[in-house]
């Protein structure tokens, strides 16, 4: 009853913010109530409480702030951040999500509003991968802003003053990751969320040997994609090696994607990973990545920089490289213009169009566009959720390729394995179990990924595989390894039911 009553509750708003605020105000005032309302109708509460909403969230965080959620440490902090942890009332914590807002999905540098984005994610993997509200931890880790706008906010939450970099940001960071090893142990995953680039690759490679780290935009995106490319397969036929893929954007989202592809087609083909590289092109702002501008290119570009004479724009790009896939991580709106998708359709009889960046103001290519420009021949997913479209009498259902379908099953995975670092294998084990997942039905309607509703089942069963991987290769803990990994899976999920008194 309490179910039906709230979901009537929440959809007497009109404007999505107000849910948003409904709904977090469900979570502090009833943890059980808010998980079994967003499982039950998890397709139309996901926009609510994650993409595209949490967007504006963070936009408004400091007006709409009520009362805090997670854990704030400052700059202020510095040489007593262990002491902070040791306030959090949980002692028991199994997955920690940290930003530091200076890249807030395609938003810019929200500071500490950043906030919304790892309290959105925890409770996505309570709700979608059954891990505990109570072993999880948002953290924001404030070191000023330099958005102007929210210096001069007086609603603005954090500390009134430009970022820390250099040293100083990387001595925080680094008394930061201590501490959480130390207070909660060697099996706590810590997840990176929107970090600027320079900063995200940074201190993946720095942790990745030494703590259990996993950072949502580089591989959690990647791994996503990645199953939905090894799905449009079976629309479109060959193997990831038969195909030429052409991104836009050179991010943590782009470079990351692009280097899960050639790891698979390389594990796929026995080919050398700089061999399979050769088939993956990328388009910065400055247009094509080729070798003559090797020496200006940051680091995680420099692989991608093929042979080829310098190419401007991307239309140009399309046209030489001739790609079967399209995929966008810009974080630029409208940039997949009705030429650029007629010329994907020109070359391809299926074209593959997958426009990622997120809210939605800033994908690439609405569903409707990418439809009706290509005459209902390309196979699209998007970051955000677009409605079905109908063309010449044909509905066609976008599919939307959401990390929320990975992050929770993979962090499950870890925890009931007790795996202790991440391994790029485990991320192609999450991308083949999703692959799986995808049906007949769901090939009909033109997907390429199953729907949110069965989203737990999915979860348990990308769990199970993880946690396979991670006992084949020895990084497992939980030993002897349990006989039936998904029942194991979803007998670590939680449900949210009340208890029965007598």
């Amino acid at each position: 009853m309490q179910v039906k009553k709230m979901i009537q509750h929440v959809r007497q708003y009109q404007v999505p913010l107000q849910k948003y605020m409904a709904m977090m105000d469900l979570q502090e005032r009833n943890e059980r109530l808010f998980y079994k309302l967003l499982i039950d109708h998890v397709e139309e509460l996901l926009p609510v409480v994650y993409t595209p909403t949490v967007g504006e969230a963070c936009q408004k965080y400091g007006s709409i702030f009520m009362r805090p959620q997670g854990l704030y440490i400052s700059l202020k902090e510095k040489g007593k951040i262990r002491e902070v942890l040791r306030n959090w009332p949980e002692k028991n914590i199994q997955v920690i999500v940290v930003t530091d807002g200076e890249r807030i999905l395609g938003l810019g540098d929200l500071g500490c509003q950043g906030m919304g984005i790892p309290v959105g994610k925890l409770s996505l993997y309570t709700a979608l991968g059954g891990v505990r509200p109570s072993a999880c931890l948002p953290i924001t880790i404030d070191v000023g802003t330099n958005n102007e706008k929210l210096l001069n906010d007086e609603l603005y939450i954090g500390l009134k003053q430009r970022r820390a970099t250099g040293q100083e940001y990387a001595e925080l960071m680094h008394e930061f990751m201590t501490a959480v090893k130390q207070t909660y142990g060697e099996k706590v995953l810590i997840q990176f969320e929107d970090f600027a680039n320079h900063n995200a690759f940074d201190l993946l490679e720095k942790y990745r040997s030494t703590h259990l780290v996993f950072n949502d935009d580089i591989q959690g995106t990647a791994s996503v994609v990645l199953a939905g490319l090894v799905a449009a397969l079976k629309l479109v036929g060959g193997n990831l090696a038969d195909h030429r893929f052409l991104f836009l954007g050179a991010g943590e989202a782009g470079t990351g994607i692009a280097e899960l592809i050639a790891l698979e087609t390389s594990k796929q083909t026995n080919a050398p990973l700089e061999e399979v590289r050769k088939n993956i092109w990328l388009v910065d702002s400055k247009g094509l990545i080729v070798s003559s501008r090797k020496d200006s290119l940051q680091h995680f570009k420099k692989p991608w920089a093929h042979e080829h004479e310098p190419v401007k724009n991307l239309l140009d790009a399309i046209n030489q490289i001739k790609p079967t896939v399209l995929i966008g991580t810009s974080g630029q709106g409208r940039t997949f213009t009705k030429e650029v998708i007629e010329a994907m359709a020109a070359i391809n009889k299926r074209p593959i169009i997958l426009s990622l960046s997120n809210p939605t103001s800033q994908s690439e290519c609405t569903a409707e566009e990418a439809y009706k420009w290509s005459q209902g021949r390309a196979i699209f997913a998007s970051g955000s959720p677009f409605p079905p479209v109908e063309y010449e009498g044909k509905v066609f259902v976008p599919g939307q390729a959401n990390n929320a379908y990975i992050f929770p099953g993979f962090g499950l995975g870890l925890i009931m394995s007790g795996t202790i670092r991440v391994h790029d294998d485990l991320l192609l084990a999450a991308s083949e179990a999703l692959a799986a997942q995808v049906t007949q039905e769901n090939f009909d309607k033109g997907l390429i990924f199953p729907p949110f509703t069965n989203i737990r089942k999915i979860s348990a069963h990308i769990a199970a595989n993880v946690a396979a991987k991670a006992y084949e290769l020895g990084l497992a803990t939980r030993l002897p390894q349990p006989k039936d990994l998904v029942k194991f899976a979803e007998s670590c999920m939680y449900t949210p039911a009340y208890r029965t008194y007598r």
